[in-house]
């Protein structure tokens, strides 16, 4: 009888760079992955796009590979990163409603005001709970995504498991009693000790992982002078206009790789770039 070998020990032998291993381990969860992507667009021929580079995805990416994460849960946010990659506008639009939806009914099974299974009803946009009569809807959660920007050049920062290279904006999620100014100035002050003023808006995003909107602004720094929390940042950099578009613009020579085009972080610092 052959042994089957562990997730852990084909992703160590992938990481010393076995094709073999990341076959057989792309092999075990792709279908499930291959499904979501059928799901998210709707368009067979996308998924078989996006079949046909995951694979090469996930094989550069493993050097990256947390293993005390489930390889299939993994694998699967590179499948939906890059079905967002290929999906039409329109496309995108379709799967933030479905997606923020569907996952709220999954978490909310139960009514918050008696505890009792609730049923869906108004065709899936609300539960209604049998025994109190209390009627539940999907809920979104603000979240305030931004740069600081200083004598010309803006803040961008990353986390500890992003791909190598990557910086975007900083975010957070707004609590209860603020408005969006002040939750800018506290998450970048929080997150990267730089404190902020004169907050304007730049955009919107709604972000189905799993029901967030996001809120884009630019504030103005008083001071240059960072100190990270490294709870919440790998590291954070200044840089110019110039760097911000070459990263933009995908040219090797930029300081740093730029947020996915899909991402309202890349909206962001694109619409910052034009405004010099």
């Amino acid at each position: 009888m052959v042994r089957r070998a562990s997730d852990a020990t084909l992703v160590r032998k992938a990481r010393n760079g076995s094709r073999e291993a990341a076959g057989e381990l792309f092999g075990r969860y792709w279908p499930g992955a291959w499904r979501a992507a059928l799901v998210l667009t709707g368009r067979r021929e996308m998924a078989d796009d996006v079949a046909q580079d995951a694979f090469e995805r996930a094989f550069a990416a493993l050097s990256r590979f947390d293993e005390s994460r489930p390889f299939g849960a993994w694998l699967h946010r590179i499948v939906v990163n890059r079905a967002l990659d290929l999906m039409r506008p329109e496309e995108a639009e379709t799967y933030a409603a479905a997606r923020s939806v569907l996952d709220w009914h999954s978490r909310h099974q139960f009514c918050a005001n008696c505890g009792t299974q609730t049923t869906m009803f108004r065709g899936g946009w609300g539960r209604l709970c049998p025994n109190c009569g209390a009627e539940h809807f999907p809920r979104t959660d603000p979240v305030v995504i931004m740069i600081a920007e200083h004598a010309g050049r803006a803040l961008v920062g990353r986390g500890p498991q992003w791909p190598a290279g990557r910086y975007s904006a900083l975010a957070g999620f707004m609590e209860p009693g603020e408005s969006i100014e002040e939750a800018v100035a506290r998450e970048i002050f929080e997150e990267a000790g730089v404190r902020v003023r004169n907050v304007r808006y730049i955009a919107s995003q709604p972000w189905p992982f799993p029901s967030s909107l996001m809120m884009a602004c630019i504030g103005e720094a008083e001071d240059d002078v960072i100190t990270i929390d490294p709870h919440e940042l790998q590291d954070a950099m200044w840089v110019s206009r110039e760097d911000v578009r070459k990263s933009l613009a995908g040219d090797p020579s930029a300081p740093f790789l730029s947020p996915p085009h899909y991402a309202i972080a890349h909206t962001l610092l694109t619409a910052w770039v034009e405004e010099g």
